[in-house]
């Protein structure tokens, strides 16, 4: 393997994230929320949105490999405790607030029907936004059984990676030490286990309610870890680093997309634009790093779990507020009018979700309350 010195942050990645965030967010409003704007009428990219969460997990693979290469190079040991410590500070403040935010909700919905009927009701104790769920998401459960565990139901999604982390220190050395040809076959182990998922499912991806989504995730994680390890060799380097190539690999996703054609065709094609992403040097680069572009990046994870507590909350303005409960009945016109709020208030709230939940909090459980005190301190005044 090469040792050639690699960058610290791959600037690239970043707006890849924030663009699958994005289009994973448009996906769940325009194609499942609203369903007289019919956005398949014209093109199946938004209807192909669920695809993004596999580019997330090819990414995390690939991004935490590059992190923590060096650390599990050789072996675990003790490091595994401060690995687990620093995911869970990753995942868990925002999940955690999020997941307050939606008990929040449901309390304040039964305290305006108790006041409009004198009952109220009480949170189940099986099933969807139920008490049992509760607990399954506290503990990152919530992606095994989705669709009886789940209070934010994008949030599956990190149940798993959360299980993946779990298995990443183990695997990792077995990896990073492999020579060319067993990383090929590990490569196309993993490539069969997703042939078998989509055979197994007539082709369709989008897997996220049962243990099945362990196919799904842990093939996809795995060769993010190789794409990196292919990265590091300088594997066609030069032919991935060019602007054609970019602009060939975007053409023929956009393509696919479009036209519908077969997820598991996707996967490959996004291994492609990652290694291109990180490879190129420029012109595309520089339109991928552009500040908004970079800024959704960032904020990404805010946004792709902020994003299923908007849906939920105007859900129950529609109902109780408006006493609209059948989304149907609204034209195209106002479905793409409460589209844009809904998406603008995303945006709105998820820097500040990421200022003072994601990064305070990953910053409070990873050094201590004095620190994390300080940060949230610090990004206050600067939202000021």
């Amino acid at each position: 393997m090469s040792t050639q010195t690699q960058p610290r942050h791959l600037h690239s990645l970043t707006p890849l994230r924030g663009i699958a965030a994005l289009w994973v967010v448009l996906y769940h409003y325009s194609f499942q929320y609203f369903p007289n704007l019919h956005p398949d009428s014209y093109t199946h990219l938004v209807q192909k949105g669920y695809l993004a969460v596999d580019l997330f997990f090819m990414l995390s693979g690939f991004v935490l490999t590059h992190v923590y290469h060096d650390t599990f190079s050789r072996s675990v040991g003790d490091k595994y405790w401060s690995f687990l410590r620093a995911r869970i500070a990753r995942l868990y403040p925002l999940h955690l607030a999020v997941l307050l935010l939606f008990v929040a909700t449901a309390l304040a919905v039964r305290t305006v029907e108790y006041a409009a009927t004198g009952s109220f009701p009480a949170i189940p104790l099986k099933g969807a936004e139920s008490i049992w769920a509760l607990v399954a998401n506290l503990f990152m459960l919530q992606g095994l059984y989705a669709s009886v565990l789940s209070w934010n139901y994008p949030a599956w999604s990190i149940s798993l990676e959360f299980m993946a982390y779990l298995v990443f220190p183990f695997a990792l050395p077995w990896v990073w030490r492999s020579n060319g040809r067993t990383q090929a076959l590990m490569a196309a182990g993993a490539l069969a286990t997703l042939c078998l998922l989509a055979w197994a499912t007539q082709d369709n991806l989008n897997q996220w309610d049962g243990p099945q989504t362990l196919l799904r995730c842990l093939p996809e994680f795995l060769l993010g870890t190789l794409l990196y390890s292919a990265f590091r060799s300088g594997l066609a380097a030069s032919l991935l680093s060019s602007d054609l190539t970019m602009a060939g690999i975007v053409l023929a996703i956009l393509l696919l997309l479009h036209s519908g054609g077969p997820d598991l065709l996707a996967v490959p094609l996004f291994a492609l634009l990652i290694l291109a992403a990180v490879a190129n040097r420029g012109r595309a680069a520089g339109v991928l790093n552009v500040r908004p572009l970079v800024w959704l990046g960032d904020v990404s994870y805010s946004l792709y779990l902020i994003h299923g507590f908007v849906e939920y909350a105007t859900t129950r303005v529609l109902g109780l507020g408006l006493g609209i409960y059948d989304r149907k009945a609204l034209p195209g016109g106002w479905s793409m009018a409460l589209l844009v709020a809904m998406v603008t208030a995303c945006l709105l709230m998820t820097g500040p979700a990421y200022r003072r939940i994601e990064v305070g909090g990953r910053r409070l459980l990873r050094e201590g309350p004095s620190v994390g005190r300080l940060t949230l301190a610090v990004a206050g005044r600067r939202a000021d």
